[in-house]
């Protein structure tokens, strides 16, 4: 870590008249990206089913435990969650511990890396509330018991969204700049133990900006009913 605490600006061009800054949190969240994919077609491309490498035996074990985690609250297929919860669940995960490498910081620090996160838990909790309910039965629940509660209802579901931005973005900044601040009065030694503690924490913000993406595509769910079997389309 270099003392640097916000997101600081690498390239900035016009474009169209349109003024635009690259920022170092837009170069550490796509280089993250494509680490990832570049690991995962490596790890892809000499499965086995009857001789798996221990990479593969791993990858299997983690595929088992985000599928576990996600299964029993409806019947949802495991499947269908599993590949968006263990997405956000590795991605958050590793942008948060990034921070660990000397000289870059974790993108999550950034409110505009948050939001998008955000975003994508938004529009997956009515992609599925519309896939297995279908689109006029999903709708109606912003209307029960009464009309009067569309605006609430309406409301509740943008600040939610908006609280998982905020708290992820909020408890990665604070923990940036606690570390900076103890280098800068006690220097290297005394971070040591703190910083150990705060990759518990990475793991921990990253397992519950999942979990609450998680719990939110059921709960808008199980409002409109509580065993769903097949998709509906309407």
């Amino acid at each position: 870590m270099d003392g640097q605490v916000f997101p600081h600006v690498i390239v900035s061009m016009e474009l169209l008249g349109i003024t635009v800054r690259i920022t170092d949190t837009v170069v550490t969240s796509w280089g993250i990206i494509l680490l990832l994919a570049l690991f995962s077609w490596l790890l892809s491309r000499r499965l086995s089913l009857w001789e798996p490498s221990r990479l593969q035996l791993l990858a299997e074990r983690v595929m088992v435990a985000v599928e576990r985690s996600v299964e029993g609250a409806v019947a949802i297929p495991a499947r269908t969650l599993a590949p968006l919860i263990g997405t956000l669940w590795i991605y958050i995960g590793v942008m948060n511990l990034v921070s660990v490498v000397p000289y870059l910081h974790n993108p999550t620090r950034d409110l505009s890396t948050t939001a998008a996160l955000a975003l994508i838990a938004f529009f997956a909790i009515h992609y599925f509330g519309i896939r297995y309910a279908g689109l006029r039965r999903y709708l109606r629940h912003y209307v029960q018991p009464s009309a009067l509660l569309l605006p609430f209802n309406l409301f509740s579901d943008l600040s939610r969204i908006f609280a998982m931005a905020i708290r992820l973005f909020g408890n990665m900044l604070s923990w940036e700049l606690i570390i900076a601040i103890l280098i800068a009065l006690a220097g290297f030694l005394v971070p040591v133990p703190i910083m150990l503690l705060s990759i518990v924490g990475d793991l921990l913000h990253a397992y519950l900006f999942g979990l609450l993406t998680y719990i939110f595509i059921i709960g808008g769910l199980q409002a409109e009913q509580t065993s769903l079997q097949e998709p509906h389309h309407g």
